[in-house]
């Protein structure tokens, strides 16, 4: 059976998650406790050299870490990965635009407000904030041809993207400007469902700063 190195609290699981319900695939959770540590400890960097989660364990031993490499891994040959080639390269896209504008700036300022390190990293809020409203509005603009990111079908890109971006709301920002990207939330959360609760950072006692 596949084991998912998980920490709930954090949308970069719930990704896996959600795609493992989706696809009705069984599978076991090991919970780390990355404020007490476990993910620098040298059981867990032979998982995952650089120390995050979710790492996903296959049955032979083999891992897989960062997130959307675990989209892409469990979604190979399902609906939710297209074999078209310029459908494949769509998804890839947004894929790669989440880990580079969605992640680092909404993911990040989510943390920092969610565990009350605004203001220690008070420094760096601001450039993060503009890059976070650069992000909702080229997402607003991507939206505005097609219903999901890459074309008429729901993918991993929509799971991906989805995860960090319809919770920008808990780092501060006003989503009605966006109506486009409203629309698009309403459409993954009725594909998704209602199985997949989001855990906030508060609920593990050794978050605090």
């Amino acid at each position: 059976m596949l084991t998912l190195y998980d920490y709930l609290p954090s949308q970069n699981g719930w990704k896996a998650r959600v795609l493992f319900g989706l696809l009705d695939i069984p599978y076991r959770t090991r919970l780390v406790s990355i404020f007490e540590g476990e993910g620098r400890t040298d059981a867990f960097l032979d998982l995952n050299p650089a120390g995050g989660i979710p790492v996903l364990e296959l049955e032979d031993g083999h891992t897989i870490a960062e997130s959307n490499a675990i989209l892409c891994y469990v979604a190979e040959g399902t609906q939710f990965l297209p074999a078209d080639r310029y459908q494949r390269a769509k998804v890839m896209q947004w894929l790669f635009f989440e880990q580079y504008h969605v992640e680092p700036v909404i993911g990040t300022l989510r943390f920092w407000t969610l565990t009350e390190r605004l203001e220690l990293n008070s420094a760096l809020v601001e450039v993060k904030r503009a890059g976070a409203l650069r992000t909702l509005a080229a997402l607003e603009r991507g939206l505005k041809s097609a219903p999901f990111l890459a074309g008429k079908e729901f993918s991993i890109a929509d799971i991906a993207v989805y995860a960090y971006a319809h919770r920008a709301a808990d780092c501060g920002f006003i989503l009605s400007g966006y109506p486009t990207l409203i629309a698009w939330f309403d459409r993954v959360s009725e594909v998704i469902g209602p199985g997949y609760p989001v855990y906030l950072y508060g609920d593990d006692p050794h978050s605090a700063v």
